[in-house]
């Protein structure tokens, strides 16, 4: 059985509950897991995503901060949230699917402009975010199982528009890096985007601030789809929805989407 998964930071659930609708008529996901909700859970809306079919749903919701949600329109049952680094933000929420896959969704912390924990809180709390990831799943020890999410790291060569000059930056410091490949070693997760696409340029976010971004495309891959092991070999059909990004009003995220053939 093929399930869709669609991971997006969207950037305010509620701001751009007209956004999701069209992704999910269009694109059509049987799961898109969200990031950045900024929202409480009683305060997501679902009229319109129920009508079209996605009938479920479970959040780990905020007022106007962090905030995940994962809609379905197969049957779901939460497993875990949990708050990483005691941060007391919402930032990770997981599900089982139809009784045929787990999927954790996470929004790690940005992290802040300054890549020292010493002068700047929020990247070291990134970094203790990162190390009770890694923590957590080497005692879970998942299986049939997937990592979505906004994980605010782009970790190779070309997932950002220039290696050498972001080296120093938030999100592709050499200790991010490290960091992000603990969580991936801690579990033996598959990064499935990059087992799809293994070569050239992929980004999933622009900056604001560009005022062409497109023409610009000084992106980033921020946005993960991970796998267990077990079964990486069935994930296919890996893509970054990017048209998305130049939509009215748009999030600074792309949707990414990954099959599995379960």
């Amino acid at each position: 059985m093929p399930i869709k998964v669609c991971s997006w930071n969207i950037n305010s659930v509620r701001l751009r509950e007209d956004s999701v609708c069209r992704l999910l008529s269009e694109e059509t996901p049987d799961v898109l897991c969200l990031q950045e909700c900024k929202s409480p859970e009683d305060k997501i809306p679902t009229e319109k995503f129920s009508k079209l079919g996605y009938k479920y749903l479970i959040a780990s919701g905020q007022k106007g901060y962090n905030g995940v949600a994962i809609l379905s329109r197969l049957p779901l049952k939460e497993i875990a949230r949990r708050d990483f680094a005691s941060l007391e933000h919402a930032r990770h929420i997981a599900v089982n699917v139809d009784n045929k896959l787990n999927i954790h969704n996470f929004y790690v912390p940005a992290g802040g402009d300054i890549p020292d924990r010493n002068i700047n809180e929020k990247f070291g709390q990134k970094l203790d975010y990162l190390s009770e990831m890694a923590e957590y799943f080497q005692s879970q020890k998942p299986q049939k199982s997937i990592l979505v999410g906004d994980l605010n790291i782009a970790p190779g060569e070309e997932d950002v528009w220039d290696h050498k000059k972001l080296l120093k930056i938030v999100s592709h410091t050499p200790q991010e890096i490290q960091a992000l490949n603990e969580v991936m070693l801690s579990a033996n997760w598959v990064d499935i985007i990059r087992k799809d696409i293994p070569s050239g340029l992929l980004y999933s976010w622009w900056s604001y601030r560009a005022r062409d971004w497109d023409t610009a495309n000084k992106g980033r891959r921020l946005d993960h789809i991970w796998a267990t092991k077990d079964i990486a070999d069935k994930g296919y059909g890996s893509y970054i929805s990017r048209d998305v990004r130049g939509w009215e009003k748009p999030s600074d995220h792309a949707p990414i989407f990954s099959s599995f053939d379960l």
